[in-house]
């Protein structure tokens, strides 16, 4: 085992593990939560067309302005619903009926709200006169046609994808998504659902980090968890891994006597396996098999889970795009006093609400029950071994975050 990394050197082995994902183009419709690989540009301009903002008429402001002092009758030429392809000019001394987004007619700079009229369809009283200009939508006044609409590392949600349809983009190119395996290691595992022995316990690990890659973007698939066995592990490790972009095991890394990952990967000697000055998931390894990359976590849930958000999850949203590859990091006010060791940067499960956090549970890497409860990790630095409620701490978002 190396020297103690920090969380900073150990981060960034882990993301030169992982290089850029090529692209792929897909449908639209397939494209929700994928990363966007290149700029796209606007196939056409937002609005297409002078329109309307409100049901109301359209005329000239210099014809309706007086309505302001006194109300003004004119007659109504012509009917345009939203849809209409067919807009005649306006002619001097008329009003058109106008719906929401339908074409503005040629000649006309003012749509008066059918709320200052009396709603006729034949001669139009107009009781009062908004500005000249408004109620209008000018052409490319949102995007103009050839613009930039999305751009490159943008993660497409409802509003991108809403745009991309608007502005007549059927097909996007994103990254591909990474192909993750994720194995968990350990004789005393047996599948939920089967009777437990006594020293047994259920396996979660594999289920918490398939979602948690799943949830970072990637394609994650559950290799079935093997005994402390040399052999048996390299053998269900190298079937598989050739049709992965990355290997995820957790468990087997510690300084016992039954650490099978360690032991397994330590012989072929492109897996290096070191501690990192943090709490919890201080023991950590790195490397390839077989040219594959491989980051292997501790096996207690709570250290398999942080080590995750704090250096696989930044690395895979790297590879995919993502021009922010990290949670949301917030500061926050203890609501309680704690204590942290010294030489750790320690990661505490928080509950955050209104710019105040406290901790839940203790710093055991085994209260999985409380990391379900938190909603957010509580960053104490190396250097800090005590700080007074109300202190200042920073949080990073793990529920709810905004990326």
């Amino acid at each position: 085992m190396s020297a103690v990394r920090t969380v900073e050197e150990h981060r960034a082995v882990v993301a030169g593990l992982l290089a850029d994902l090529g692209e792929e183009t897909v449908e639209l419709a397939e494209a929700h939560g994928r990363v966007l690989a290149r700029d796209v540009p606007a196939a056409v301009a937002l609005p297409g067309f002078d329109n309307s903002a409100m049901d109301g008429y359209a005329g000239r402001w210099a014809e309706i302005t007086a309505a302001a002092r006194a109300p003004v009758r004119l007659p109504v030429a012509d009917d345009i619903p939203a849809g209409r392809t067919d807009v005649v000019p306006l002619v001097p001394g008329t009003v058109q009926r106008i719906m929401t987004g339908a074409p503005l007619p040629p000649g006309a700079d003012v749509v008066v709200p059918v709320e200052m009229t009396d709603g006729a369809t034949d001669v139009v009283e107009i009781r009062d006169c908004p500005a000249r200009g408004t109620h209008l939508r000018a052409a490319g006044e949102d995007i103009a046609a050839g613009a930039v609409a999305l751009q490159a590392g943008s993660p497409l949600g409802t509003a991108q994808l809403g745009l991309a349809a608007a502005v007549g983009v059927t097909h996007l190119p994103v990254r591909r998504r990474p192909r993750v395996l994720v194995l968990s290691t350990g004789s005393e595992l047996v599948a939920p659902g089967t009777p437990l022995r006594h020293g047994q316990i259920y396996e979660s690990n594999s289920q918490l980090l398939v979602a948690a890659v799943e949830e970072a973007g990637g394609r994650a698939r559950r290799l079935h968890f093997v005994p402390d066995d040399v052999g048996q592990f390299l053998a269900a490790v190298r079937a598989e891994a050739a049709t992965a972009d990355l290997l995820i095991t957790s468990g087997g890394v510690s300084a016992g006597a039954y650490e099978v990952v360690k032991d397994a990967f330590r012989g072929l000697g492109t897996v290096e396996f070191t501690k990192v000055a943090m709490q919890p998931g201080g023991p950590q390894g790195a490397g390839t098999v077989d040219d594959v990359p491989v980051v292997t976590l501790p096996g207690n849930p709570v250290s398999a889970f942080v080590s995750f958000e704090v250096f696989v999850r930044p690395a895979l949203r790297r590879a995919l795009g993502h021009s922010l590859p990290d949670r949301l990091q917030v500061p926050a006010r203890l609501s309680g006093a704690l204590r942290s060791p010294a030489g750790r940067r320690q990661f505490l499960r928080g509950h955050y609400e209104a710019g105040r956090v406290s901790q839940v549970g203790g710093p055991g890497s085994h209260l999985v029950a409380h990391l379900a409860r938190a909603n957010c990790l509580v960053v104490v630095p190396e250097d800090v071994t005590e700080l007074p409620a109300g202190a200042e701490v920073d949080v990073v978002l793990i529920e709810g975050a905004l990326r």
